[in-house]
């Protein structure tokens, strides 16, 4: 390992580990068929059973950046990661759980274990932004924050092959099981390379240590890492850039969760496509994904240098992503072959996560010190969208067919964007003063 560079190591682990989570929580998508088969399910039904997910996602998120900040991120990763990956596991036996024990109903066993499954993965972000806090030198925020959400598309793109082959060769409750273990082993290996600090692991050597430190590269308006903080939690409903970033993160998870969950059934149901096909197709929508999400944070750090306005940088970065979002999926409904709609889907979806990194650098710039629980605030209700994209799609798609859900997320990039206009990262808050009071 290079010198100075473990805190590489430990985002790198991170990059693991939001792989496996991905994974786990877009496996589902690719045994609807199976479920929706032996449960009687039907879109509404099963746009129900994606929600559920989001209903624990959300506090999971709340009172995982909340834990993270009190009991330090490791604490809060080993508790997710040991739980999220026992209810994968137990996802295999809800439906009959719910059979058995929950009134003849499947849908009642798959809700209780979603929700429980989501509560589980909630922290994973907010965590990590509360990891990034710690150990990221001022001037690599933005890369920081991207390498560690890098796993987000190259988890999604991932699933499909992944659970592809294990469904190919298992029925679907032992490919649930097999996941689960294998974030059970990861948990394991992070208890023994990963400490809350930097300042606490012996192969961090003094100079990194300095880099991580370093307050040299901070701007006029940026906050500088500092244990002691008097910051509350609900602080953050004082600061109107942190609102609206709340909001414009909501964009961003809409169309990503949207992606997530109904593309499988989305190519059976329209193209015809059997599974032994969406193990290459269910890619597509990721690949352009992959790269920008490192790229968006190589760009930000660099117009953060060049320019000297976070502003610049973060908000307007995503005001122009999300307005190239919004046209790629207002498009999708006029065109007619499977080629284009997926070629369409790519390169909305590479311009959604091009900002992926600004809604968790924002924070880290404005607040740095409550990392963890206002990223748990955020990750709050942007996680709406955890249960608003997949239950509406259902709806939308019953009563309008699949145009609409196209049209549903250039609706929510379009709010996204309008709403990161507002954004003025490192404007802090005046402490005690409410939203129309804000320190300008």
């Amino acid at each position: 390992m290079k010198k100075n560079n473990y805190r590489h190591f430990i985002m790198g682990m991170i990059v693991f580990m939001t792989v496996v989570n991905y994974i786990d929580r877009g496996a589902i998508s690719y045994a609807q068929k199976d479920i929706i088969s032996a449960f009687g399910l039907n879109a509404k039904s099963w746009g129900e059973v994606l929600g559920y997910f989001g209903y624990g996602y959300m506090f999971g998120a709340l009172f995982g950046g909340a834990l993270s900040d009190k009991k330090g991120p490791k604490f809060v990763w080993l508790l997710a990661g040991s739980f999220w990956s026992i209810f994968e596991i137990c996802t295999a036996f809800a439906g009959n759980i719910g059979l058995a024990v929950l009134g003849g109903s499947a849908l009642a066993g798959f809700g209780i274990f979603r929700v429980l499954f989501g509560l589980s993965e909630g922290p994973l972000f907010s965590t990590m932004n509360k990891t990034m806090a710690n150990w990221a030198a001022p001037h690599e925020k933005g890369f920081a924050t991207s390498l560690g959400l890098l796993g987000v598309p190259v988890g999604a793109a991932l699933t499909a092959p992944a659970a592809v082959a294990l469904l190919s060769v298992f029925n679907w409750q032992v490919t649930f099981v097999l996941l689960g273990c294998l974030g059970l082993i990861w948990v394991t290996v992070w208890s023994r390379v990963f400490t809350n600090l930097p300042e606490n692991h012996p192969k961090v050597t003094e100079d990194e240590l300095e880099i991580i430190r370093s307050k040299k590269s901070l701007l006029a308006n940026e906050t500088g890492f500092n244990q002691d903080s008097n910051v509350k939690w609900y602080h953050f409903f004082s600061n109107p850039t942190l609102i609206f970033n709340a909001v414009g993160y909501f964009a961003f998870q809409y169309v990503n969760f949207l992606i997530l969950t109904w593309t499988p059934k989305y190519l059976q149901d329209v193209f015809h496509y059997n599974l032994s096909s969406l193990w290459y197709l269910g890619m597509i929508p990721w690949l352009g994904a992959i790269p920008t999400v490192i790229l968006g944070g190589k760009i930000s750090d660099y117009l953060r240098r060049k320019t000297g306005s976070l502003r610049i940088a973060r908000s307007g970065l995503a005001v122009v992503s999300l307005l190239f979002t919004a046209i790629c999926f207002l498009l999708i409904p006029y065109v007619h072959t499977a080629s284009a709609v997926l070629t369409l889907m790519a390169v909305g979806n590479a311009f959604n996560f091009l900002p992926n990194s600004v809604y968790w650098t924002v924070i880290l710039d404005t607040e740095p010190n409550r990392a963890g629980i206002f990223g748990g605030v955020t990750h709050f209700f942007t996680n709406i969208a955890t249960v608003l994209a997949p239950t509406l799609t259902g709806a939308l798609v019953l009563s309008y067919g699949y145009p609409s859900m196209f049209k549903a997320a250039m609706v929510a990039a379009l709010v996204g964007m309008i709403a990161m206009v507002f954004v003025k990262p490192g404007k802090k808050a005046a402490i005690g003063k409410g939203f129309g009071q804000a320190a300008k």
